[in-house]
């Protein structure tokens, strides 16, 4: 990770549909919550383990913050952590890498190799 980076984990469907628009308005959750989340590198594992445990058909999304439009706020969320979130739609100009996401019933990642998504 960069400084400026970070990551969405996304229904393949629903990214699709996104890239076809030009932007990304959030998941069910994001848009009940009012903003999209996103983690940092450290926060990935538990954001995976935490909301996406047993999914398939995920992609997972690099997400250049500079190239965001909208507010990008550092809010604190489990422990306390600062978590990105977006308040407005992502770009799909946003986005610098994709990648074919699973994630096991026990909260493990597996992702596809970079570029392959």
């Amino acid at each position: 990770m960069t400084p400026g980076e970070a990551f969405k984990i996304v229904d393949a469907t629903e990214w699709a549909r996104a890239e076809a628009l030009g932007s990304y308005e959030g998941s069910a959750v994001d848009l009940a919550d009012g903003y999209i989340h996103l983690s940092t590198a450290d926060q990935l594992a538990g954001t995976a383990a935490r909301h996406y445990a047993g999914r398939s058909g995920l992609l997972l999304l690099t997400v250049e913050l500079s190239k965001v439009e909208a507010a990008v706020v550092w809010e604190p969320s489990r422990g306390g952590a600062l978590f990105p979130h977006i308040y407005g739609p992502l770009p799909v100009s946003a986005v610098t890498a994709k990648r074919l996401m699973s994630v096991a019933q026990d909260g493990v990642m597996t992702l596809s190799p970079l570029g392959d998504a």
